[in-house]
């Protein structure tokens, strides 16, 4: 597949599995990868802004070099902050103090992209492009990978979202209809991965103010698999490109074990590296690795 401008690249969240992408996307910029438009959901909301912004290495200190130090999750955050993981030391600490994020470069960047929330009120996607506010990009970042029933409701432009892998897990049909025809995709489950039925019997009680969003909850892992049918189809056919992990995932989606999530990044980064598929035309503009 040779990049150009109708290409498009697509990462799932997951969570801690979004070590996984990390390597990938350090690979995509040790090799001068890059793409007109990228979407990411939580995890790969997070872990696309530091490639955006060109910073090799940033996302894999925050998610795997930074986690024995700090310790950033655990259910002790739960009574101090609502939330599973501290996200005042995530979204704040880390990208103003500890691993500063390059604001200036992200913005400069001319490459879209795009961060996936949930509208606590209508239960819907809702897709969020900002180069202006710093402020206003971590709010977004934070919405898009505040995990229902574990994290508190985050608000943007006053408006109550969660995370967007509720309501569009790997938004390959946004990005199609956004007009891009080649799309990159980066998974961090391994082919044929589907998830169980989930009745959510708490959402009725945690989010009984929000109806739409109890719906979307309840129909999320349906939604989920028909998206990754429709993936697998668009691959088995030749029209998109799919990274995804060899083997079942042994990561879990708040993974403590830094052996375990070395070795995720590790394989993301061969898999990526190994895909001489990819072409990159003589005028496409590089990221600089920092």
């Amino acid at each position: 597949m040779t990049i150009d401008s109708n290409t498009a690249l697509v990462l799932e969240g997951g969570g801690l599995r979004g070590v996984f992408t990390c390597g990938v996307l350090d690979c995509f910029m040790d090799r001068g990868i890059r793409f007109p438009f990228s979407v990411g959901v939580s995890a790969g909301a997070c872990n696309g802004l530091s490639y955006m912004s060109g910073q090799r290495g940033r996302a894999k200190a925050s998610n795997i070099d930074l986690m024995e130090k700090y310790h950033y999750v655990g259910l002790k955050y739960l009574l101090t902050q609502k939330c599973i993981m501290d996200f005042k030391l995530l979204f704040e600490d880390f990208p103003e103090k500890i691993i500063p994020y390059d604001y200036d470069t992200y913005f400069k960047n001319p490459d879209r992209f795009v961060m996936v929330t949930t509208n606590c009120l209508t239960g819907k996607a809702e897709y969020f492009e900002e180069k202006s506010s710093s402020a206003r990009v971590m709010d977004i970042v934070r919405a898009s990978s505040s995990l229902p029933f574990v994290s508190p409701i985050t608000y943007i432009d006053g408006v109550p979202m969660l995370d967007g892998g509720i309501a569009d897990s790997i938004p390959v049909e946004y990005a199609m209809n956004q007009g891009f025809d080649k799309l990159v995709v980066v998974l961090t489950r391994n082919k044929g991965y589907r998830k169980p039925d989930s009745r959510m019997p708490l959402a009725k009680i945690a989010y009984r103010r929000y109806p739409h969003l109890q719906d979307a909850l309840r129909s999320r892992n349906a939604v989920y698999n028909r998206t990754i049918d429709l993936i697998e189809k668009l691959e088995d056919e030749g029209k998109i490109l799919v990274i995804r992990p060899a083997r079942p995932v042994e990561v879990s989606r708040m993974e403590k074990d830094i052996a375990k999530l070395t070795a995720l990044y590790q394989e993301g980064y061969a898999i990526a590296n190994s895909m001489e598929c990819i072409h990159i035309p003589e005028t496409t503009h590089h990221i600089k690795p920092r």
